[in-house]
């Protein structure tokens, strides 16, 4: 499964077992951060041949970069005036831009024919990907977008499965919500076997809450992590297990 670990630690990412993970949290809780991050350290633990895939929209993550984790200064990528893009690590990350969810779509449905698979796939805001309107024009239905959600998750499980067959191969999606969950659980559940959701804590930093196993009748609780974004860095404040973040939140 993967860990709170693995959006900071670069020596902790795990992705066995657990094909596809959703991370969801409110608007501007750093969440392409950590998702870059996660695609870095991924990267940074493979051999010259790994490739890491980042998926997003190109405007939007041109206007607002991820910030990286504040232990990068120590790594063979900082330079004297910052992160040095050329490093190796970073030659290993393949940042594909889609303007929509055909542009996913398209992706995964070549993935059989691929003779390599990369170790991870990150999409950026998948479900900004999905516009109403468009959807419910396309499948004459006014839950389009519902509808278009189904099937390029199942897309995405198909192909991440058949990779599985030759070697480790995950896919990490992130998503917005607004309330205290993420509204759309009901569609993921179904393929998505663990979810973090992030909220803030009400001092700043936020709490990433990691749950795996969200399609049975037990899902499990795994530790949460407490961080927060500022000077441009990513920083990992502490994990704690699920009964010490309660008291502290009291």
């Amino acid at each position: 499964m993967v860990e709170v670990e693995s959006f900071f630690n670069g020596n902790r990412v795990n992705m066995a077992h657990h094909p596809i993970t959703l991370v969801s949290g409110p608007p501007s809780c750093g969440k392409t951060s950590l998702l870059f991050q996660f695609a870095y350290n991924a990267a940074a633990l493979g051999d010259a041949n790994t490739k890491v895939v980042f998926i997003c929209n190109r405007r939007r993550i041109e206007s607002n970069p991820p910030h990286l984790s504040k232990a990068l200064q120590f790594s063979p990528c900082q330079c004297r005036s910052g992160i040095d893009a050329s490093c190796d690590t970073f030659q290993r990350i393949q940042m594909k831009y889609v303007d929509d969810e055909e542009g996913i779509k398209k992706y995964f449905a070549a993935f059989h024919l691929y003779d390599t698979f990369p170790l991870a796939v990150v999409v950026d805001d998948f479900g900004d990907f999905f516009v109403e309107r468009n959807c419910q024009e396309r499948y004459g239905n006014p839950r389009g977008r519902d509808l278009a959600m189904v099937r390029v998750l199942a897309l995405c499980h198909n192909a991440v499965m058949h990779a599985n067959r030759r070697g480790p191969c995950s896919i990490l999606l992130s998503d917005t919500h607004h309330g205290e969950f993420p509204r759309l659980l009901f569609i993921y559940k179904r393929w998505v076997q663990s979810v973090f959701t992030i909220k803030g804590d009400g001092n700043g930093s936020f709490l990433l809450v990691g749950n795996c196993n969200v399609g049975s009748e037990n899902p499990e609780r795994m530790r949460t992590a407490k961080y927060s974004i500022a000077f441009q860095y990513l920083t990992l404040e502490g994990i704690s297990e699920d009964e010490e973040i309660k008291q502290e939140l009291i």
